[in-house]
This record gives C-alpha cells, structure tokens and sequence, in this order.
C-alpha cells in the first residue's frame, strides 16, 4: 500500500483497550456479539437509505451477513452487505472518543455503573475484536467513497 496513512488513537482509546485487553479477559466471546451487531447496523443503515434512494442497492442488492473462518492463519472474517465506511468515518469513527461512546463507558466502568457485557451499549463494541485478535483490519466500501482498508495492532496507531 503506497498511499498508507498513520493516525494516532487518541489517549481514551489506548486506555479503553488496554482496559479491554488486559482487564476484562474472561468475557471472550463479547468480540463476536459485537462485531455481527455492527454489521447488522450497517445492513440497517443501508436498508433504510434504499427507502428514498433505490441505487444504493445496485452494486449488491442482497443485503447479508457473512462469518468464516481460516482455522490454520487463525482468521475470522464477517464480512456484510450494509452501508460501508467513508475514510470519514473510519477515522472518526474507529479512532476518535467524540463519536465512539469511549469516555462515557469508561466512566460507567469507574463507577460501577457497567460492566464489560454492557460494551455495545456504549458504541464501542468493536474495540472487543481485541480480545482475541492481535490485529484487526476492516475493508470498507461506501458508495459514497473509495474502498479502504483500516488497520491496528491495538497500539496507539491505525493504518
């Protein structure tokens, strides 16, 4: 990738995945409620944006939701049919507190109001992946946008 841009988590990020990462291992199988109930979302999203506009349906018309595994490299894959990421969103979204509920969660946690089952309830379900993966990546395509791949090792960039 020659046109690969670095970003920075900023510091609520970093201290909501060292949280998740190193505090609240025993609640592995949250990662996989997260992920499909975001890609449920996205199907949702794209769903309703065909009510008005019937051409957001025309690259993929069968909206679904697809989850494979790759038990030798240790890969899960769910790939979705929804709505997509600009690289708006993508940096907005997966790496910035203002749009991902971090802060909010992370205060419920201090004060006893939430517990890490609670994650998606905050909008920030997706940072669950890193319980059991060293990397995540996702590939987005909005209709709206350029196909991107975003990608972090859980450290304090993104790709």
């Amino acid at each position: 990738m020659s046109d690969t841009e670095t970003f920075a988590f900023q510091a609520e990020i970093n201290q909501l995945m060292s949280l998740i990462i190193n505090t609240f291992y025993s609640n592995k199988e949250i990662f996989m409620r997260e992920l499909i109930s975001n890609s449920s979302d996205a199907l949702d999203k794209i769903r309703y944006q065909s009510l008005t506009d019937k051409s957001v349906l025309d690259s993929q018309p069968e909206l679904k939701i697809e989850i494979t595994t790759d038990d030798k490299n240790k890969i899960w894959t769910i790939r979705d049919t929804g709505i997509g990421m600009t690289k708006a969103d993508l940096v907005n979204c997966l790496g910035t507190i203002a749009r991902s509920g971090t802060k909010q969660f992370m205060e419920a946690l201090t004060e006893g109001k939430a517990d890490m089952s609670m994650i998606g309830q905050f909008g920030v379900g997706f940072y669950s992946a890193y319980l059991v993966a060293d990397k995540v990546s996702v590939h987005t395509k909005h209709n709206d946008d350029e196909q991107y791949l975003w990608e972090s090792e859980a450290g304090g960039h993104f790709y």
